[in-house]
């Protein structure tokens, strides 16, 4: 099957990306409707992507009678209403993480695709990086043991005089770092450890000085002016509402413990330590995504031994992963890749986080899970 792509969100930074991929997919896919809010831009991508429909009206994408495909790419608090529309008008789709703004929200666009012949994928793409498939393996093949600790470190630094951009907004970001990157990392634990958390215990804030406040802003357009200039270099600067640091205690059903820090803050870089710690009964691995290596080490041992991970370097994620996940669906097969239930899954985790660092107490995943009773 050769899918008919409508993009909503088609001049973003993470639209742009995929947009790329899809025009060298080849035979697998044809873009045919494009939404943005800028028309420049947007009349720029239909000639990059040989499109004859572009609109600043997500509803006209999901309406589009050739329109098979959509991807939501928009901010987080916008995705609700579109894939709802996605869903009615029997589309399948690919949500942009979180899928929501809030569990609810996520919960609703699960159901609507649950029991449906309509197939969907949600990126959580740490589980197609070569080091996280190999750390997955390990686990499988038992050689941890029992997993009884997991700690995480998801930093992504940005420019210090990095502009305001909606991630900053709490009217459009489900919960900043935590919605962000943190989705990413509590797929990637999931999934390799096979657990989900029981409840968490956060610390988060806002530790970004105000930043420059250029109006609306492009994300890859606010890192290249961010990277080029100093916070003193504009007379207007706003101070995020989403919170950029967080570290989270986390305690899973399978009774292991430990720890996430979570951060888009300029002062957290990265590559100091590993990314993922996996401490089990036999042995303990460490996961460095940067290096693209595997540390093991066994009780009484000081020193890991250390397995390169071969990395063939980037796929093109919808012809290696998003198309097949698409068509295995599609055939009646249960996915072996993420999708509306995992977004849900992960949504839960999010939300719980944030309502922690609000409350300054433990709360229960099962509190915001609506099949809990």
């Amino acid at each position: 099957m050769k899918f008919h792509v409508g993009v909503i969100g088609a001049t973003g930074f993470i639209g742009s990306a995929y947009r790329d991929e899809i025009r060298r997919a080849g035979l697998d896919a044809k873009i045919v409707a494009l939404c943005a809010r800028n028309r420049d831009r947007l009349e720029a991508a239909a000639r990059e992507d040989a499109c004859d429909f572009v609109t600043d009206d997500w509803r006209r994408v999901v309406d589009h009678p050739q329109v098979d495909l959509v991807i939501v790419t928009t901010p987080d608090a916008l995705h609700h209403e579109a894939v709802m529309a996605s869903a009615r008008n029997r589309k399948h789709l690919v949500c942009d993480k979180p899928i929501g703004v809030n569990v609810n929200e996520a919960y609703e666009m699960r159901q609507a695709y649950r029991d449906t012949k309509l197939a969907h994928f949600v990126p959580f793409w740490a589980r197609y990086e070569a080091p996280f498939l190999r750390a997955k393996e390990i686990v499988d093949a038992g050689t941890l043991g029992e997993i009884k600790s997991i700690i995480y470190r998801w930093q992504n630094p940005r420019p210090a005089a990095m502009p305001f951009t909606w991630r900053d907004d709490t009217a459009l970001s489900a919960g900043g770092s935590i919605a962000d990157v943190g989705s990413h990392a509590y797929d990637a634990i999931r999934w390799i450890a096979g657990t989900e958390a029981r409840r968490v215990l956060t610390h988060a804030d806002i530790i970004t000085p105000a930043k420059p406040n250029l109006g609306t802003i492009y994300l890859n357009d606010a890192i290249e002016w961010g990277g080029s200039h100093t916070t003193s270099e504009s007379d207007k600067h706003r101070k995020g509402t989403t919170f950029d640091y967080a570290t989270i205690a986390w305690e899973f059903q399978n009774g292991a413990v430990g720890a996430a820090i979570l951060s888009h803050a300029p002062i957290l870089r990265k590559g100091l330590a590993p990314e993922l710690e996996l401490h089990g009964t036999l042995a303990s691995l460490a996961l460095d995504r940067i290096a693209s290596t595997i540390a093991i080490i066994l009780p009484g041992q000081d020193v890991p031994k250390i397995e390169q991970v071969a990395n063939p370097g980037p796929k093109n994620r919808f012809v290696n992963y998003v198309f097949p996940a698409l068509r295995q669906h599609m055939s009646g097969d249960v996915p072996n890749h993420p999708g509306m239930e995992e977004g849900w899954r992960v949504q839960i985790f999010t939300d719980a986080a944030v309502l922690s660092a609000k409350r300054g107490t433990w709360v229960e995943l099962a509190e915001l899970d609506a099949e809990s009773d």
